[in-house]
């Protein structure tokens, strides 16, 4: 697909990274404050600053259908979604970065609805068998790595209750899409929004240390 503005490949100029982190915006283009807005501006400096190549999708900004439920991707056409349109390149980005981090207003403890309609299309990036994980029944993954997850949900005031969901969503997600570790974090308010940068500075360099 050809860069567009909803789909920003930020690696710095003339340097090589092994290292690529996906930062799935459901942020931006909403009615969300400027503030809260800035925060995928700067979580991509984070991970520029710590060596990583950077690509971001802003998902109001996409194509993307809600799936269908076909699962034409788990026995017709396995890997591959049967909806041809930008839903397929979040598939396609998610196995292509070490860390995908998605950035979402809580809305009742858990996604977006947009972030949601965009997660949902990377089902085919699982195999129709399952296994069980931790005494759970769970999909087999379809390669042989995948990344990790972090979740960085945004509200405008404290809402224990929300930031608690909203953590076992990403635990649970982590969980079924195989990921090797995840974190997530709950940002309420401008402050706290401001220092989105002290969580994720720290968070690459580990990451890329322990690569």
């Amino acid at each position: 697909m050809d860069e567009s503005s909803h789909d920003k490949k930020n690696q710095t100029p003339g340097r090589t990274t092994d290292m690529n982190a996906l930062i799935v915006d459901a942020v931006s283009a909403t009615d969300t404050p400027s503030s809260a807005a800035r925060i995928c501006r700067t979580i991509e400096d984070e991970y520029r600053k710590a060596d990583w190549g950077v690509r971001t999708l802003i998902i109001q900004e996409m194509n993307i259908s809600p799936c269908m439920g076909c699962f034409q991707c788990w026995v017709r056409t396995p890997g591959i979604c049967a909806i041809n349109d930008e839903g397929r390149s979040v598939a396609g980005a998610w196995m292509q970065s070490d860390v995908v981090v998605l950035v979402t207003p809580v809305t009742f403890g858990g996604y977006s609805a947009a972030l949601k309609r965009a997660v949902d299309r990377i089902i085919p990036i699982l195999s129709p068998y399952f296994m069980k994980i931790r005494g759970e029944v769970h999909h087999k993954p379809r390669y042989e790595r995948y990344p990790a997850l972090v979740g960085i949900g945004v509200l405008p005031c404290r809402d224990d209750e929300s930031a608690a969901l909203f953590s076992r969503i990403i635990e649970r997600h982590a969980t079924n899409a195989h990921s090797p570790w995840h974190r997530a974090f709950v940002l309420s308010g401008d402050h706290e929004w401001r220092g989105v940068g002290d969580i994720i500075g720290p968070l690459a360099a580990r990451a890329k240390e322990a690569a």
